[in-house]
């Protein structure tokens, strides 16, 4: 009798365990239909620094940076310069002598 109530609590936490982690990798897949991954660009910088360096006086300069800030921020101002509201981030980012970064 006794072998028979520890074999029923084990499977039942057996159950209980694995209805959990079916929960829980369903919640992560949902999520990850509707989250982007960190490190793969959902814009091609390299294009839109092309168009913010068009007019740039030192284009390798400023595609540079506006690689590094784009990689960062997953955005570019439109236009050739200004219009910054459209991408706060790429506004903020400041270098070490408090001068903005991003072209």
């Amino acid at each position: 009798m006794a072998a028979l109530t520890r074999v029923l609590v084990i499977a039942s936490l057996l159950l209980v365990l694995s209805l959990h982690l079916l929960q829980v990798v369903q919640a992560d897949q949902l999520q990850g239909t509707n989250a982007q991954s960190p490190l793969s660009p959902t814009i091609d910088c390299a294009a839109a620094c092309a168009t913010r360096c068009g007019e740039s006086k030192r284009p390798n300069l400023c595609k540079r940076s506006c690689g590094s800030c784009c990689f960062r921020c997953q955005c570019v101002p439109p236009g050739t310069s200004g219009n910054y509201e459209a991408c706060p981030c790429y506004a903020s980012i400041i270098t070490r002598g408090n001068k903005p970064k991003c072209p």
